[in-house]
């Protein structure tokens, strides 16, 4: 069977390289006179045992070898990939070379023809490289480099005209960029209160002399340290936290692992990748470096999911210091404020006068996400970063990267956040990087130097704390609430449903207030009874807009948000729980988490017991499964779901009980883990001001559980109290 596969495998290779032809030549080779013999490219020294071929053979023979251990490690696949490639282009070459005798071209076709056997061969045996054949298989920036790296110890002249792509590019916006630049307004006025830059006083620093490390490729034995793994948890060491704290604001506490990342930071530390597990308080963590390093301006780019949880934890840990959200062009923004907040998707438009702020300090969350060099997203993160160190001579800018998720497919997606945090350069480690190499005292030659140089990229600033290192610092279980803002067309369907609705309450607030009735009752008795007969006409017919189909337009409002932070979870910290009311919005974030490659199982109520059984024992069992989708109602009881400990309510219930359920689901005897239950909460609607009320109502419940006094009787719903909300918030502002 295997030989049939590699047989039909190595068809595919041989029409690939027929049908995708890539010729390296170079085009900066000066005109010859015809009389002139040909010069060499080096291409055709494989007669005499130089040249590609030979490369070509045993970089293969390698592959396979290293296929028959197992599965192909990162490395392997990559040069796996390239060998493909230079097979491919070589292929082409030969066959239409007019310098190439037939003799030499039939015995490099038969010689290419055997590459591809054995490339065939290796893919039967580890499946998960055929797509590494297809002609559409995307480069990396890794395969780039060691393609590069090949051609060269093969003695081809590589193309003058073709620079290499992990240089970066010292013009911070794009030509096709150009014309998209905005310029809010006050940014002018902001640069003219201050337009000077801080002068350089520090003496000039020496650099360390390379010299055993001067003829070395570096990253790629780097990133072979970590995939070999060894050497214990990735994470520097972290001075004691200061006793008291000192740190956080009045009323708040930091716990001991933040405490002491952030007297790290007090220590001088200024660059890190902060990759602690969802739930230990990277943000908290970040906003507080700020704080102690004083980067401000500070410039926070953030997926658009977390954009307003941003806002509100700046404001929550220092409320001393005034923040803004950047949206589309920053009409609104306010150019005098210390932190400035923008998603991904906008900050391209945004780069000319960001590189020219005069910001202090940097972070970027979700930074799994620039690990693609070449994707334009990167390119712009990876660009004002440069332009920060640039303007800040002499002092070392604050620069974090935040992720749960450092690694999303192989080790190569480091090279992005490493070049960001300025710690290695395009194709080779930074100065301060190479000076502890070089310290070391060891070559990749020795075997000595991969712990060594594995824990020197450590001690620049890596940090990762698990849930269930940090245990001690947690609570068993906690609700965390994720703010986010509904800027698109369906928010803002939601916001002016919910103007109608305020707007049908107010005119039957001021019909009563005019009447007798008026007369007699006070405002607060008047909202009461308007919302309680809304309420039950409400709850009489479905038509029209009322609190029930507002939350439900909510809810579908919040479900492709809620998925993409349910997949950044699943690829963080492995299965999520995740619970929703409505069989629409389930349906629909089971199909945005499939096209994200996350395998899922669902929990509804239309279920047999015996299915809905197979899909709780495929979740906690199978390790293939991220996600199971639940129906708030059907699953809410009765299911053991503590594979996970990490839930996503994308809908609020309209009692904290039910809520409570959802999560005791996953918090259960035998979990080992604290429990964090992430409430998605869509800003600025009645989506929070029902979660607002969900948590008072719940804290009447505690009292009422620890047995202290019984308090005032309160049976008002969570419904009601939400309508007199709006209401009472309509009638102040007529």
């Amino acid at each position: 069977m295997a030989t049939t596969t590699a047989r039909r495998q190595s068809t595919v290779v041989d029409g690939a390289v027929a049908k995708n032809a890539v010729v390296v030549k170079s085009k900066a080779e000066p005109q010859r006179d015809k009389a002139a013999p040909p010069r060499s490219n080096g291409r055709r020294k494989h007669t005499h045992n130089e040249g590609i071929i030979p490369l070509l053979a045993r970089a293969v023979r390698e592959v396979e070898a290293s296929a028959q251990r197992g599965k192909a490690s990162p490395a392997g696949r990559t040069k796996f990939h390239v060998i493909a490639l230079l097979m491919r282009e070589e292929r082409a070459r030969v066959r239409t070379d007019e310098n190439v005798s037939e003799a030499e071209r039939s015995e490099t076709l038969k010689r290419l023809d055997g590459v591809a056997a054995i490339l065939a061969k290796t893919a039967a045996r580890d499946t998960s490289l055929i797509t590494l054949l297809e002609p559409a298989a995307p480069v990396t920036e890794a395969t780039r480099l060691l393609k590069r790296k090949m051609l060269t110890q093969a003695g081809i002249e590589l193309p003058e005209d073709e620079p290499s792509k992990a240089e970066p590019a010292r013009a911070l916006v794009p030509p096709e960029l150009a014309e998209r630049q905005v310029e809010p307004a006050g940014i002018d006025a902001r640069l003219l209160a201050n337009p000077f830059l801080t002068p350089d006083l520090a003496p000039p620093r020496q650099p360390t002399p390379v010299v055993r490390l001067a003829n070395w490729e570096l990253l790629g034995p780097l990133l072979k340290s970590f995939e070999q793994g060894g050497g214990g948890s990735a994470c520097m060491e972290l001075p004691e936290p200061p006793v008291p704290d000192r740190l956080a604001p009045a009323g708040r506490e930091l716990m001991s692992h933040q405490a002491r990342f952030l007297a790290s930071v007090a220590e001088g530390h200024r660059s890190f990748l902060l990759a602690d597990e969802p739930g230990l308080g990277k943000t908290a963590q970040s906003v507080l470096a700020a704080s102690v390093s004083g980067a401000y301006p500070l410039l926070v780019v953030v997926p658009n999911v977390v954009k307003m949880n941003w806002a509100r934890e700046v404001e929550r840990w220092t409320p001393q210091r005034r923040v803004t959200v950047i949206h589309g062009d920053g009409q609104d923004i306010d150019a005098f404020a210390d932190v400035f907040v923008v998603n991904y998707e906008i900050l391209d438009r945004h780069l000319s006068w960001i590189s020219r702020f005069g910001f202090k300090g940097m972070v970027v969350d979700e930074a799994h996400m620039i690990k693609n060099v070449q994707s334009q997203r990167s390119r712009n993160v990876l660009a004002i970063a440069e332009r920060i160190r640039e303007r800040t001579p002499g002092v070392s800018p604050l620069l974090i990267a935040l992720t749960g998720t450092p690694l999303i497919n192989d080790i190569d997606d480091f090279r992005a956040i490493w070049r960001f945090l300025g710690w290695t350069e395009a194709e080779k480690p930074g100065p301060e990087l190479m000076a502890r190499l070089e310290n070391n005292g060891w070559t990749p030659a020795d075997p000595a130097f991969y712990p060594e140089a594995r824990q020197s990229v450590i001690d620049m600033g890596i940090v990762r704390r698990r849930k269930v290192d940090v245990a001690a610092d947690l609570p068993a279980k906690r609700v965390v609430d994720l703010p986010v803002e509904l800027d698109d067309e369906a928010g803002r369907g939601i916001r002016e449903a919910e103007a109608q609705l305020a707007r049908k309450l107010l005119d039957r607030f001021l019909a009563v207030k005019r009447g007798k009735l008026g007369e007699k009752l006070s405002d607060d008795a008047i909202i009461r009874m308007v919302c309680a007969q809304e309420l039950e006409e409400s709850n009489a017919s479905a038509d029209g807009m009322n609190v029930f189909t507002m939350v439900r337009q909510i809810g579908q409002a919040k479900a492709s948000l809620a998925a993409d932070y349910t997949a950044q979870l699943a690829r963080s910290v492995g299965k999520v729980v995740f619970f929703a009311k409505h069989i629409d919005v389930m349906d629909r974030v089971e199909a945005q988490l499939a096209e994200a490659g996350l395998k899922t199982v669902s929990i509804r109520g239309d279920q047999t017991a015996s299915f809905r059984q197979e899909q709780i024992d495929a979740f906690n069992k199978d390790p293939e499964v991220s996600v199971v989708v639940c129906s708030l109602t059907a699953a809410g009881v009765g299911v053991n779901l503590q594979a996970s400990s990490n839930v996503v309510l994308a809908e609020l219930s309209w009692t904290d009980a039910e809520q409570t359920q959802a999560i005791d689901r996953v918090h259960r005897i035998g979990q080992d883990e604290p429990v964090t239950a992430w409430r998605i909460v869509a800003a600025q609607t009645i989506d929070a001001k029902i979660a607002e009320l969900i948590d008072g109502k719940a804290g009447l419940a505690a009292r009422a559980l620890d047995g202290a006094a019984a308090p005032a009787e309160d049976a008002d719903s969570v419904q009601l109290l939400a309508l007199m909300g709006v209401l009472r918030r309509a009638v102040a502002e007529a």
